[in-house]
């Protein structure tokens, strides 16, 4: 059989059957989506194999920015969890409007992840201990920290107290949510209050910091876990490079605000690369069950 249709049919005909016309697109090999780049080292990869690696980077060891629910996926045993508050949403309570409004950019995102807002909280088990994991969503507005992401951090906080069960929070964010005006900077304390609590209670808490953590974020509980540990090269900070240069004047070191110039300055307890993140936290629930 050839490729531009069938054989002629029938004994003695010279009439041949017409032939099928392949049209151009359809013999071209479609591979869109199929490779990219490295942000780092540049080298052409193929997504299936990136994806088999946790997505980082088989040549650099770049790692590529996760979505919560995949990094759920990545924690919890056998990739399995219960989600709760899940239908919370926010009332746009300021009516905001700059080029768009606050409300139509809440529907696309909306729309985009699937998600009412930019966190999911959610409890299963971690290396056989029952613990409660809260993982941001940076595709949702920047993983921007308003009402609605500050009230489910809060519950998760509060139900981890109740039920005695240790907390670890992904961070992925921009910071706090300009459209809520003051709304989102009160999440602040109110997640900062709750997290003092459940230190009272001698009940642990894991941060993790991922790229990028930045903002009222940084500036509250991501910076507050009894342990902070990061992946490889996360930006971490409160302002961004760019506004730091502007307002003292001066060049910043190199990697300044990366993972690696934290940890080497004290603010970080540990870097840890994300095939050795769920080992890593089994090992510190094991640790923090038996001191307590």
């Amino acid at each position: 059989m050839g490729i531009f249709g069938k054989k002629p049919t029938g004994s003695g005909s010279n009439e041949s059957a017409p032939a099928t016309i392949i049209k151009d697109e359809e013999k071209t090999v479609k591979t869109e989506g199929l490779f990219f780049k490295c942000e780092a080292c540049r080298a052409v990869l193929y997504k299936k194999d990136i994806e088999d690696n946790l997505l980082v980077c088989p040549k650099c060891n770049f790692h590529f920015r996760v979505a919560s629910k995949p990094r759920l996926a990545m924690l919890f045993d056998d990739g399995q969890f219960q989600e709760f508050d899940h239908g919370l949403r926010s009332p746009d309570p300021l009516n905001f409007v700059d080029k768009q409004s606050y409300r139509e950019r809440l529907l696309k995102a909306q729309e985009a992840t699937g998600m009412m807002d930019a966190l999911i909280s959610a409890h299963g088990r971690l290396g056989g201990y029952e613990c409660i994991i809260c993982a941001m969503e940076y595709q949702f507005i920047g993983g921007s920290m308003g009402s609605v992401v500050g009230e489910k951090i809060t519950r998760a906080v509060e139900r981890a107290r109740a039920e005695r069960k240790p907390v670890i929070i992904v961070s992925a964010s921009g910071g706090a949510r300009m459209m809520e005006g003051a709304l989102s900077l009160m999440q602040m304390a109110k997640i900062s209050a709750a997290l003092a609590c459940l230190h009272e209670a001698k009940i642990p808490y894991i941060s993790v910091l991922t790229d990028p953590t930045t903002g009222g974020v940084t500036a509250s509980f991501a910076m507050l876990g009894d342990l902070n540990i990061a992946e490889p090269g996360a930006l971490i900070g409160f302002a961004g490079p760019r506004v730091i240069e502007q307002t003292i004047r001066q060049k910043l070191p190199k990697g300044f605000q990366r993972a690696e110039f934290l940890l080497e300055h004290g603010m970080l307890d540990a870097i840890v690369s994300r095939h050795k993140m769920k080992p890593f936290l089994i090992t510190a629930l094991k640790f923090f069950t038996h001191s307590v």
